[in-house]
């Protein structure tokens, strides 16, 4: 077998729950050749992880994974070779204004629903990291109001559910063109999730190609065979990178293991190749 990688995890600088040292030591300890760190809408962990990697002897590949407009939501990861990451400072910064603002919205719609929380506590929980949904349920937990993570997201702050509060996105045009203005890679996560049949999905990736999109996440922890197959023909019909991940958080998805999902996935070191011949 190749040498195996994972491309799609997340560290404390966002939601998940290992620092990116931690997360790049245990991606190291679990037998994996490269990482790459895709936080939510920051690149404040990639310097630590890319430290860690030299230190430990492991692959590191500078990310970031970005909410755009869609219906449902779309998400858009970047990936970023040498440092060519910083480029998206600027955008960056402006989304943490817009998620700052999200948050104590849905602390605020959760009082209103009875619950005993704060926004300080919020902040607490993230421990001075971009405060995010999955630091909002960690409270919700701990005060006894919930018996899990995926409850607390389930029942109250998922879109659709009582709390949840939409925060300003770009576009996926805007967003494709922002990271490869950056000078990174940018790469459709995801697409199961985006709940188009084949031919609408398709149609989705012809259009995004036009303004820059470069890949699709194909092998990922949650597709079945069939979807891995078809996104693999997508990707060769458009003639874009077929990437993969398995989304890892640590304890706030406890049932996926960096680099090998549930048991059922593994992205191949060529996927990686790719990008670099990009």
């Amino acid at each position: 077998m190749d040498k195996r990688i994972d491309l799609h995890t997340h560290s404390t600088a966002s939601d998940g729950s290992m620092t990116p040292r931690e997360l790049i030591r245990h991606a190291k300890e679990s037998g994996l050749s490269a990482i790459a760190i895709t936080d939510h809408d920051t690149i404040d962990g990639v310097e630590e992880a890319l430290d860690e990697g030299t230190k430990v002897g492991i692959e590191v590949i500078a990310g970031v994974e970005i909410s755009v407009e869609f219906e449902p939501e779309m998400h858009i990861l970047g990936y970023f070779f040498g440092n060519t990451y910083k480029n998206m400072e600027p955008i960056l910064k402006r989304l943490k204004i817009a998620r700052d603002e999200r948050n104590p919205k849905m602390v605020e719609k959760l009082r209103s629903l009875g619950f005993d929380i704060t926004m300080e506590e919020v902040q607490a929980e993230a421990g001075g990291n971009i405060v995010a949904r999955p630091h909002i349920a960690s409270v919700l937990l701990k005060k006894g109001y919930v018996q899990s993570i995926r409850e607390a997201f389930d029942k109250y702050i998922s879109e659709g559910k009582p709390a949840f509060v939409r925060k300003e996105k770009m576009s996926p045009e805007e967003c494709i063109e922002s990271i490869t203005k950056a000078g990174g890679i940018p790469v459709i996560a995801h697409p199961i999730f985006l709940n188009r049949s084949w031919d609408e999905l398709d149609k989705v990736v012809e259009r995004l190609k036009k303004v820059g999109l470069r890949g699709i996440e194909t092998y990922y922890v949650e597709n079945s065979e069939e979807d891995t197959d078809n996104l693999l023909k997508i990707a060769s019909k458009h003639n874009i990178v077929p990437t993969g991940g398995s989304d890892f958080h640590g304890i706030f998805k406890p049932d996926i293991n960096i680099g090998e999902g549930k048991g059922n996935l593994y992205v191949p070191y060529e996927v990686l190749d790719m990008l670099k011949k990009i």
